[in-house]
């Protein structure tokens, strides 16, 4: 594997394990969340158009996103707008860290829904067993929060699924469309569908420099500048290595709550964490566990 690979693989989960951090920064800053989620998507939409019209052309972009608008409508609001909002909007209530880990259930979801919707998709042994792990962990997360906490972690829960719906929606529906014009377009549909409630909860008084800081850095480069790097990845060294992400980012990002905001790191964060990650490490078949035959062999006397 090309050095500069683990380079972007490493940015890109350093970038969006900090992410959650932001969200924190400016929800903690008075923000409210669908003005935040509106800022963030914008600023991403605006970072991504001049690199995709410069990768894929004006006319042919431009052709692609009206021969999709409809389904990129869906794919922004599934994957974007509805999901961002809502985890934005939980960590009002929970710590960073722990919406990170939980919205890690993501592909947990994904493997789920395929076995409803794919008939040739058949889940036994380890991955059966990987899927019960990790959702094992998330109920464990969720399940500790105090008494008004749990529909906050339940929100990070429907983020991660409506990820997942997403994923399969996508494959599917926008299968002709390049996947950073599909992600310019999933974005500027998004933005739009936040623009009222946004507006509408636009603060009246401007934000300290830090949360506007946060803010600029989590559009620009946690979501224009991301998808980038994803993308390059997906071309380069294939999505096989491109979901080790999902691994890297829910540490990430726990660190970055308990190093720089004064998140607590308790027990149940740590051993949710495992459980999450091994449940879809083993539930995706991104690692499989092999049988050691022994063959005994028999010689005469």
């Amino acid at each position: 594997m090309a050095r500069r690979h683990l380079l972007m693989l490493l940015a890109l989960a350093s970038i969006w394990g900090a992410s959650f951090m932001f969200i924190k920064v400016g929800v903690r800053g008075g923000l409210a969340p669908s003005t935040l989620v509106l800022l963030r998507l914008a600023l991403g939409a605006l970072t991504l158009a001049p690199i995709v019209l410069l990768r894929v052309g004006t006319e042919n972009a431009w052709r692609q996103l009206r021969s999709a608008a409809g389904p990129l409508f869906v794919t922004g609001a599934v994957n974007s707008a509805i999901p961002i909002w809502s985890l934005s909007w939980a960590e009002t209530r929970i710590d960073s860290g722990l919406a990170a880990v939980i919205q890690a259930s993501a592909p947990l979801f994904t493997a789920v829904l395929a076995l409803a919707f794919v008939r040739s998709e058949r889940v036994r042994g380890a991955r059966l067993g990987g899927l019960l792990v990790g959702f094992a962990g998330v109920t464990l997360l969720v399940g500790v929060q105090p008494h008004g906490k749990v529909t906050a972690g339940l929100a990070v829960v429907f983020s991660a699924l409506c990820y997942a719906i997403a994923a399969l929606y996508t494959a599917r529906a926008l299968r002709h469309v390049s996947p950073l014009v599909t992600a310019l377009g999933a974005l500027t549909a998004a933005s739009l569908l936040m623009l009222p409630g946004g507006v509408a909860q636009w603060p009246t008084d401007v934000p300290s420099a830090k949360v506007l800081a946060s803010v600029l850095v989590l559009g620009v480069v946690g979501t224009g500048f991301a998808y980038v790097l994803y993308y390059g990845l997906l071309a380069g060294p294939g999505a096989s290595y491109s979901i080790l992400v999902t691994y890297l980012v829910p540490a990430i990002a726990l660190g970055y709550g308990v190093l720089l905001l004064g998140e607590p790191l308790t027990v149940a964060a740590v051993a949710g964490l495992a459980l999450v990650l091994l449940g879809v490490a083993l539930g995706t078949g991104t690692v499989r566990l092999r049988r050691q035959r022994v063959a005994a062999t028999e010689t005469p006397a």
